[in-house]
């Protein structure tokens, strides 16, 4: 085992795995199939000043310096924000994970060093487009990250899935560009949690109102799956100072999840388009249940004002069209044979970030998964993804 500096030695804690079918360690005979269903794409930093129309250039995501010598993180449509930390201010395995490269051949070489069979890829310095108002520049940005990102991973998407970046503001152009990437060969797409970014006006665009059936009727007709991950719908860098990182994260980056998938379960979306396939992404699992419980609650006790009638009650649409995905998240697991959630919920080693439990994902598993039955967590680790995404591992 490769020395673990002290900051991260709490990652190989584990309780064991006594009386697993299976092993979650990569070198075993024996292992469970494993798909991480949320990594991140390790973008070259010019790819959009390469790919996109010179026009738009001095509008593009960047790194400026002021006149103090400070980074500020620019991008259309957020707040600017201070760049507090570059790789030579890391040390340990958080250099190592803030260091990985480009190189699909080195990405397949360090999934494999954490067990993992097959990912489903998603941006990395580049969701941040889906901020701007601009859907021409939006969609600019868009194509750019989605032909770098099949030429990349495309040659390994057996094993390296990402999934195509699609803007929502407008929806022709949406429509026009699932019709390209599906061509292509993806096997999914990504939207943001919200049409508008930072919108919290009743009367700006939603997912749930009519004009949007035309982009579901697209999507169901592709038979893509649809995942919108965390922090694509507002700035989640809302609150600053005393414990603003761990409320920017908890609140304002996972939290908005919940109204995307309550709206489609409650709204009818789902009930019109039951072809559809939906996935939260990085948002964790532990508020399914809740969810469905809440929203079967508001359905009942609000009869008179819950609009529209349902064949079923919303909670149905969640369990049955509906995905979350997580890396550590013992309280969600726990809940998730009780409640009827083995077959929503989405295991994913997050790689490199961070947040997530490259390269020790073993522990991280051994340390939540033992209260499950065996078919649970073999689903949870892989087979549910298998089918949903249309894996061959």
């Amino acid at each position: 085992m490769r020395n673990v500096d002290e900051n991260n030695l709490w990652r190989l804690e584990t309780p064991g795995a006594d009386g697993w079918a299976k092993s979650v360690w990569p070198d075993s005979d024996n292992k469970y199939t494993m798909i991480s269903c949320d990594s991140h794409a390790v973008e070259p930093v010019d790819l959009l000043a390469k790919r996109v129309d010179s026009r738009f250039h001095d509008r593009l995501p960047r790194v400026q310096v002021d006149e103090d010598g400070s980074k500020w993180h620019i991008v259309e449509g957020m707040e600017p924000a201070r760049w507090i930390m570059d790789n030579e201010d890391l040390s340990g395995e958080d250099r190592e994970r803030n260091a990985v490269g480009t190189d699909p051949e080195e990405r397949l070489r360090h999934q494999e060093r954490d067990g993992v069979d097959g990912e489903i890829i998603f941006p990395n310095k580049f969701s941040v487009i889906f901020a701007t108002r601009d859907p021409e520049f939006a969609f600019a940005q868009a194509r750019a990250y989605n032909d770098w990102a099949w030429e990349t991973y495309g040659p390994h998407v057996h094993r390296l899935s990402p999934m195509a970046l699609i803007p929502t503001m407008d929806i022709d152009m949406a429509i026009d560009e699932i019709e390209r990437i599906r061509r292509m060969g993806f096997r999914g797409v990504t939207i943001p949690v919200r049409p508008i970014y930072g919108s919290t006006s009743a009367l700006e665009a939603h997912y749930h109102r009519p004009e949007y059936d035309r982009l579901w009727a697209c999507l169901e007709d592709s038979g893509l799956p649809v995942t919108a991950h965390v922090g694509t719908g507002k700035d989640p860098r809302t609150t600053r100072g005393r414990g603003g990182a761990v409320t920017n994260y908890v609140a304002h980056a996972l939290a908005p999840s919940v109204e995307f998938m309550s709206l489609l379960c409650s709204s009818g979306v789902l009930e019109r388009f039951p072809g559809l396939r939906v996935v939260s992404v990085e948002s964790g699992v532990g508020w399914f249940p809740w969810c469905g419980q809440a929203m079967d609650e508001a359905y009942r006790k609000h009869h008179m004002w819950s609009f529209p009638k349902l064949k079923h009650l919303p909670s149905d649409y969640l369990k049955t069209q509906c995905f979350a995905t997580f890396m550590e998240d013992p309280v969600g697991l726990s809940l998730a044979e009780e409640f009827g959630y083995s077959e929503s919920m989405l295991w994913s080693n997050d790689y490199p970030h961070q947040e997530g439990s490259w390269p020790h994902s073993a522990q991280a598993i051994e340390r939540q998964m033992n209260r499950l039955s065996e078919a649970t967590r073999a689903k949870i680790l892989g087979e549910t993804a298998k089918a949903l995404f249309g894996f061959d591992v």
